[in-house]
């Protein structure tokens, strides 16, 4: 039995008969519509204008659909494309602000270093018993013993004996000068005492170091604690170390006779201190005697 051919004619199947008759009518068709429309606007361009009229008038309802259909697809892609533009806007505008904040933080840094610098340099301008401005390189501030570390010593002409202050207010003392470093014993040392007076009325009185950062502050005279929360206590100027009307301490509380006050220079929020003069000068040092001769 012979098998049938793959390859079948168009004549062998009526559907494909029709088909291809229906697509000859359509071109024919649309060759002789072209033809006519040809010939209209040659000859009748009156009414060939109308005729394109009605197929504007047929076809607009269409266009205006595809356009909307189109204007909605191109509004969906416009708002995606804006959303993933605004979230790039936020991330930069926010990494844009982190840079500000940090450059805020900095300018504020700066200017507070400026500040001290000029509070000590007018320090520095209004005495002339200064011997060096040097910048705190260590501070004790858990230890009962209160030392400080400074970065001039022995060459810039610091001596041990030296009274140290900030613009905040008194330090303390140097007890040990090296040549380039010096040591200073700090005022909350328990080793420190320096004769006050409170700034209210004048009272003496004593401020010793308790070394747990904070200072006891005894008075000399009759008549029971003067002292107020909040008082402030200066430098006496009484034995000759420590120049008079430096700020020492502010009161806390009382604590029977005497008071608890916290110091107003606090080393570890110092940068810089200066070295002076003693108030009274320093005593000459003792000469060795020499033997008599017999």
């Amino acid at each position: 039995m012979k098998a049938p051919s793959r390859n079948k004619r168009p004549g062998f199947s009526r559907r494909a008969q029709y088909g291809l008759f229906f697509s000859y009518v359509i071109a024919v068709t649309g060759i002789l519509v072209g033809l006519g429309l040809v010939v209209a606007a040659h000859f009748d361009p009156t009414g060939f204008g109308t005729i394109r009229g009605a197929a504007l008038d047929t076809t607009a309802p269409v266009s205006g659909a595809a356009r909307g259909v189109v204007r909605g697809a191109g509004g969906v892609v416009d708002a995606i494309g804006a959303y993933f533009y605004a979230g790039s806007k936020n991330v930069a505008m926010a990494r844009e602000l982190d840079r500000d904040r940090a450059a805020l933080v900095r300018a504020r840094i700066l200017a507070l270093e400026n500040e001290r610098l000029r509070r000590m340099l007018k320090l520095v301008e209004n005495r002339g018993g200064s011997i060096a401005v040097a910048r705190i390189v260590g501070s004790t501030g858990v230890s009962s013993r209160r030392y400080a570390t400074l970065d001039a010593g022995s060459a810039q002409g610091v001596r041990p004996g030296q009274p140290v202050r900030s613009p905040e207010g008194l330090v303390g003392r140097v007890v040990d000068a090296g040549m380039i470093a010096s040591r200073v014993l700090l005022i909350t040392d328990n080793a420190s005492v320096v004769p006050v007076r409170l700034a209210r009325g004048g009272a003496p009185a004593l401020a010793a170091g308790r070394g747990d950062g904070s200072i006891e502050i005894r008075p000399l005279g009759a008549g029971g604690n003067p002292f107020n929360r909040g008082d402030i206590v200066l430098t006496s100027g009484t034995g000759g170390l420590y120049p008079p009307d430096v700020p020492v301490a502010v009161i806390l509380r009382k604590d029977g006779d005497v008071a608890i006050g916290w110091p107003l220079a606090n080393p570890s929020q110092l940068d810089y201190a200066m070295v002076e003069q003693p108030f009274a000068g320093l005593p000459p040092p003792l000469e060795p005697t020499k033997p008599a001769r017999p």
